[in-house]
């Protein structure tokens, strides 16, 4: 069976940093899309950023600039760097290996971003 275990989250004042790490465990093989989602308090989960096996990145138009994601192949692990944090990335960040739809979830990590 396989599990996704994030880490990293946590509490951080606006402009801040933090870093977000995604390890999978169990027989998983050939990801090729592995990405961060996060959803805020009463809205829907929205794609963060995505990488895929080849390196080609995506983000969305809030982050891009701020957020770097990078993936571990041989280790099959993503992380994501947040930099030049605001309020308004706080959320639950999942990292997701194999797509929104049938892919695998992690359980979830909670960033907060306060003075």
């Amino acid at each position: 069976q396989v599990q996704l275990v994030e880490s990293g989250g946590g509490l951080v004042q606006p402009g801040g940093s933090l870093k977000l790490s995604c390890a999978a465990s169990g027989s998983i093989f050939r990801i090729n899309i592995m990405g961060w989602y996060r959803q805020a308090p009463g809205k829907e989960r929205e794609l963060v950023a995505r990488i895929t096996s080849g390196g080609t990145t995506t983000y969305t138009d809030s982050v891009r600039g701020r957020f770097t994601i990078s993936r571990d192949n041989a280790r099959n692990t993503v992380s994501l760097q947040m930099n030049s944090l605001k309020p308004e990335d706080t959320a639950v960040y999942y990292c997701n290996f194999g797509g929104y739809f049938g892919g695998y979830w992690g359980q979830g990590t909670q960033v907060t971003v306060s003075p």
